[in-house]
């Protein structure tokens, strides 16, 4: 099936249940191949234009959930929101930036989508289509933690995304060189209007994690009316703060007995979480 519209592709899904939806398909099809995934149908969202492109819309930015990640690595999308461009642009190689969607990191919600933790950072919102002319809006936060579900005949058309006018940075760390799956990944944004940090670290759980004590301790000690520069032992504490509070140490074993730590493979990603989020924040505020 191939709709050519949001509304008869919501149409398509209600009246087959049991259809998926496919965009890029980059995760899908690696399901397929693996034979983890049989779709019964498939409802084809690469004739609608309508989620294709993005539009301004109350201090807003209204993203169309089938941009790919190559249209939002360019230029003109860096200049409005450049965390998101450097994430498309980390999201791997060249074929798959060119078939991978927005929409589709966000349903996919794997834990290593190079878009999450910025959209978590950003508290976007998803708007979802559903049967009936229905849209409904929710945190995106909601969708990756599985507060909110999709329901039968639903599909994510649009990402409401602020326009901070703000420094906001990504950073990611592979395994091995190049563009590859995500050992860890932190995005960083300032929002000065409210004169607060917000950091999102992702690729270490199944959802990106908000270290919000970290956030609300560095902000109040940023000069708002300033330079807004921090000393390298705040930036480095920062950094600790976030990792400390997403890769924790295990708790002590009732009544006593030796604490246990961290496998060395667990101490290697805090290492990196914290190295990311000084270096991100560094950069914000430079």
């Amino acid at each position: 099936m191939l709709p050519a519209t949001l509304d008869e592709a919501v149409a398509a899904l209600t009246a087959t249940p049991a259809a998926v939806p496919v965009a890029g398909g980059t995760d899908l099809m690696s399901g397929v191949n693996s034979g983890l995934l049989r779709p019964a149908a498939l409802v084809g969202l690469g004739r609608i234009s309508e989620i294709r492109g993005w539009e301004y819309q109350d201090g807003h930015a209204l993203l169309g959930a089938g941009l790919t990640h190559a249209r939002m690595g360019r230029p003109d999308f860096a200049a409005l929101i450049p965390a998101l461009a450097a994430a498309a642009r980390a999201a791997g190689p060249p074929q798959i930036r060119n078939a991978g969607t927005l929409g589709g990191n966000i349903v996919t919600a794997a834990p290593t989508g190079d878009s999450l933790p910025v959209l978590a950072a950003l508290e976007a919102t998803v708007l979802i289509a559903g049967p009936g002319g229905a849209l409904r809006e929710v945190p995106v936060s909601h969708l990756l933690t599985g507060m909110e579900m999709l329901r039968p005949g639903e599909i994510v058309g649009y990402v409401r995304v602020p326009l901070l006018h703000a420094p906001q940075t990504f950073l990611k760390a592979t395994g091995r060189t190049g563009p590859g799956r995500a050992l860890a990944s932190v995005a960083v944004v300032l929002d000065p209007v409210r004169r607060g940090v917000r950091c999102a670290v992702g690729a270490v759980a199944p959802m990106p994690l908000r270290p919000v004590e970290a956030e609300q301790w560095v902000a109040s000690l940023i000069d708002w009316d300033g330079r807004r520069t921090l000393a390298p032992e705040v930036l480095a504490a920062f950094g600790d703060y976030v990792a400390m509070a997403c890769i924790p140490d295990p708790p002590a074993p009732e009544g006593g007995g030796e604490a246990p730590v961290l496998p060395p493979a667990a101490l290697h990603v805090r290492r990196t979480v914290a190295t990311l989020a000084r270096r991100g924040l560094g950069r914000a505020l430079a």
